[in-house]
């Protein structure tokens, strides 16, 4: 019956737009890599200043938590070092989430970005 589950999922995946789902062991991994990359990019010297920010990224249930608090990550760093920076670091964590979400949440092309 476990294979029956399996290609469920892979069909879910592949009606999103994902081809194939992320095994579970990926897709862990690659959460704990984001997570752990957002907060070191808001440091220590931060951490009165946005905890709860903090808070909310090392508590997040899943990637897709992860995904939506790319934006407070944003108003944090913007607030810190200027939106270019802060835009530029953003727009790197965003690359790390690529094979890892369903393909509604993926990030399109923004003419900002150029």
């Amino acid at each position: 019956m476990r294979w029956f589950k399996g290609s469920i999922r892979s069909s879910i995946y592949g009606l999103l737009g994902n081809p194939v789902a992320p095994s579970d062991s990926m897709l862990e991994t690659g959460t704990e890599d984001i997570r752990e990359a957002m907060l070191s990019l808001l440091g220590d010297g931060n951490a009165k200043q946005f905890a709860n920010v903090i808070r909310r990224i090392r508590y997040a249930n899943d990637i897709q938590g992860l995904w939506y608090l790319r934006g407070d990550l944003m108003a944090a760093l913007a607030a810190t070092q200027g939106e270019a920076a802060a835009r530029q670091q953003v727009h790197q964590i965003t690359r790390m989430f690529d094979g890892l979400l369903p393909g509604s949440l993926n990030s399109r092309p923004s003419p900002l970005m150029g």
